[in-house]
């Protein structure tokens, strides 16, 4: 059988890594599954929660396999859930039976695929190898199973509140209906040990609100209504438009949800940055516990981020703008006296449909706090820790030092909404992971789907995590929850 290699896998079987880290293999295999199940109508684990759900359970599974044969890492589950693997166990082998198992549970419809990838992962026949496998089935059976009674992302029963300030679809895709408005609370969290809440975010007719209003009024704005701004409102730069695309990945064909972006870049760091207790690249069992940190912190960063975004449940700026004046919406009452802040026919340039010939759109969930922000937040910050970072610290890092990153999104192969492909962008970070953090944050007000305080709060100029307001400072708690607690089961149950 000829070998089939995903995008990655070339440059890491130059490297001689194919073969010898089975982690950074199914991980690849992974994300091409999630690629894949937003492209081929399947909806198999698709749209944010689902994603991050989906490729804890597989890291999990995998680091669960890989601690319980090689002795060598704490356990994610209690001693006793599993038996022992028999002697000889192969590592190898019961990593490769537990991610496979666990992506032909999640998607089915790629099972051939993940058949070819376990076929071409090297494993020679051998007794140690048996052993190995079916520890492999049983570990990924027990996460499975312990995931099974998950909510869905169904939005029958729920009604969208009238009232002033509160999500409603976006009048741009009237029948979008809602997102996983019942996930967050349902769900039982994977890791942390506490329902982490942030505080509320600032309030129509408050300066805070007035500020990022204004804000995204003209820095999100449609390119063709640029020319309907007042003359002194901020205006989107040329970068700022390939930041808001770059960062996107809005479930788009081709490229799927923001999980996968982010476990991309970690995948950078993992190959290219040398382990701060060896001063080496990272062997398979520090790559297990890495991506297993960084899934199982992007999965429960899903869960409470949409707690909070429908306990919240602020709307989002094609509403906000277009119904700021108190006469406007469904709630609203005669006034002929217009809010100069007021734009009834605003549009957002909105979240790119790469890859489709649909219009951009705005997702269809609430706005606060921002999902994007809170992953990216959770997956980076947890990286920066394992990575040496001091617990509290918020400043730049070094980890993508002389690294460089090229988004799918503008790769010189995606295409925009009206089939015109983008130009192929080489972007560097030299403030690291944290730089990435605050840039992915910001992003979406230029896409002009959220607002500032979405990802975070900015007094003076500089990042205020006092207020506990935003995705970001989310993400970070979740993040370092989970490192104090050291990736155990969490005991932490649904809300409702």
């Amino acid at each position: 059988m000829e070998p089939v290699l995903l995008k990655n896998e070339v440059s890491l079987q130059a490297n001689g890594l194919v073969q010898m880290d089975p982690i950074l293999y199914w991980n690849e295999v992974s994300l091409e599954a999630n690629r894949v199940s937003h492209t081929n109508g399947k909806n198999e684990q698709t749209g944010p929660p689902l994603s991050s759900r989906a490729l804890a359970i597989v890291h999990l599974a995998m680091y669960e396999a890989f601690a319980r044969v090689s002795g060598n890492l704490d356990f994610y589950l209690e001693e006793t859930d599993l038996p022992d693997p028999a002697p000889g166990a192969s590592v190898d082998a019961a990593v490769a039976a537990a991610a496979h198992a666990t992506l032909s549970s999640l998607f089915p419809s790629q099972k051939p695929f993940f058949d070819l990838k376990h076929a071409q992962a090297g494993l020679q026949q051998g007794p140690g190898l048996g052993k190995g496998h079916q520890f492999g089935l049983l570990v990924a059976q027990k996460i499975l199973d312990i995931r099974k009674n998950d909510p869905g992302i169904g939005d029958d029963g729920y009604a969208a509140s009238v009232a002033r300030g509160a999500h409603r679809p976006d009048p741009d895709n009237p029948d979008q209906g809602f997102h996983a408005p019942f996930y967050g609370a349902r769900s039982k969290l994977f890791a942390v040990t506490d329902r982490h809440e942030l505080n509320p975010p600032p309030q129509p007719g408050s300066p805070g609100y007035t500020s990022a209003l204004r804000e995204v009024r003209g820095k999100g704005i449609k390119p063709e209504l640029m020319g309907t701004l007042p003359q002194n409102s901020p205006r989107r730069t040329v970068e700022q438009t390939l930041i808001g695309v770059y960062w996107a990945y809005d479930g788009a064909r081709n490229l799927g949800t923001p999980p996968r972006l982010y476990n991309q870049i970690v995948r950078e760091v993992a190959v290219h940055r040398p382990n701060p207790g060896t001063g080496q690249p990272n062997t398979p069992e520090q790559n297990a516990r890495l991506f297993a940190l960084v899934n199982v912190a992007m999965a429960d960063a899903g869960i409470l981020a949409w707690d909070q975004k429908y306990i919240h449940d602020f709307w989002r700026p094609v509403l906000g703008i277009r119904e700021h004046d108190t006469s406007m919406g469904p709630a609203g009452a005669s006034n002929n006296d217009i809010s100069n802040d007021c734009q009834p026919d605003w549009l957002p340039l909105g979240a790119p449909k790469t890859n489709s010939t649909d219009k951009n759109f705005t997702p269809n969930f609430p706005a606060y706090p921002s999902g994007h922000a809170t992953f990216g937040a959770a997956a980076f910050h947890i990286t920066r820790l394992f990575y040496g970072v001091a617990m509290g610290n918020r400043n730049p890092d070094t980890l993508f030092q002389d690294l460089a990153f090229v988004s799918e999104e503008h790769d010189g192969v995606s295409k925009d909404n009206k089939g015109t492909v983008r130009p192929r962008h080489v972007r560097n970070f030299p403030d690291g992971l944290w730089q990435m953090i605050v840039e992915n944050g910001r992003s979406r007000v230029f896409l002009g789907v959220h607002w500032l305080f979405d990802a975070f709060t900015v007094s003076s100029g500089e990042l205020d995590f006092t207020k506990n307001v935003g995705g970001v400072p989310l993400g970070i708690k979740i993040a370092e929850d989970i490192c104090a607690s050291g990736l155990k089961k969490s005991n932490v149950g649904p809300r409702a």
